[in-house]
């Protein structure tokens, strides 16, 4: 499969990444000129193109779209001659559907919000699709973000909470991992061996909790036995408000103004 990056910022060098790992897909980008990415180019032995016109004549089978906000309607415009089989992907938060399949009238256009471990093909990409896709085209989109981590299909509205989840979770979740390798410092382990330990902690919980499908508060309860270490450590995080401060770092995150 032929898949084209539109836009090699953080995002997009990340889904190239995830995509390189894997050896399996013909990779396209197009950017600006830019020296960090031709010297990715050449690192990852992709096509990359300069106008939207040569990407057009690459014919690509699928095109992700990973430009700001603001000009992803006016890159899509650019790219009306696409053929009418190139599935587009939107990674652009806060960009419709609605508006995006204005500018390209004959292509299947899906919409989703990635987070950056799409580099190691751990990421969490919320996705939304055109109900009237025919199952071939949901299967391809489907299927090629599969391989970049765990998708979650949501209505498009869904998409900015999902954004933020997501998106702004994991560096909520590096804030709590520093926080507590200063904690195992403090305690007598060296940083290195603290980043590993916290890292593969943090891997694990979520692992159990996305193949138990169990809550979160039953899987706390699985390990905060009676009058022991974890319980007085939870009682100490509900004392500073933990949980009231992810609440609200969420809401903040939300938050449009």
């Amino acid at each position: 499969m032929k898949v084209a990056i539109v836009g090699v910022g953080s995002m997009g060098g990340a889904i190239m990444q995830g995509l390189n790992n894997l050896t399996k897909y013909d990779l396209i980008a197009l950017n600006p000129k830019n020296p960090r990415v031709e010297k990715l180019a050449h690192e990852y032995k992709f096509k990359l193109v300069f106008d939207p016109q040569s990407l057009v004549e690459l014919q690509p089978d699928v095109v992700i779209l990973t430009t700001p906000a603001p000009v992803t309607v006016t890159v899509a415009e650019q790219l009306q001659a696409l053929d009418p089989h190139t599935i587009v992907i939107s990674a652009a938060a806060g960009v419709k559907r609605i508006d995006l399949q204005k500018a390209l009238i004959n292509n299947p256009v899906a919409t989703m919000i990635p987070n950056t471990p799409v580099s190691v093909n751990a990421g969490t990409i919320g996705l939304s699709l055109n109900p009237t896709f025919d199952k071939t085209i949901k299967d391809t989109i489907v299927q090629l973000l599969n391989d970049l981590g765990d998708v979650v299909l949501v209505p498009e509205e869904q998409l900015d909470i999902v954004g933020v989840i997501g998106g702004c979770g994991p560096a909520f979740v590096d804030v709590f991992m520093d926080a507590m390798s200063d904690a195992a410092v403090k305690h007598g382990l060296n940083r290195q061996t603290a980043y590993r330990l916290i890292a593969s902690m943090v891997k694990g919980s979520g692992a159990l909790a996305y193949e138990t499908r169990q809550s979160p508060a039953a899987l706390r309860d699985q390990v905060a036995s009676p009058a022991g270490t974890t319980i007085r450590g939870l009682a100490a995080l509900e004392k500073h408000g933990f949980r009231y401060g992810v609440i609200d770092a969420v809401d903040k995150a939300s938050d449009e103004d």
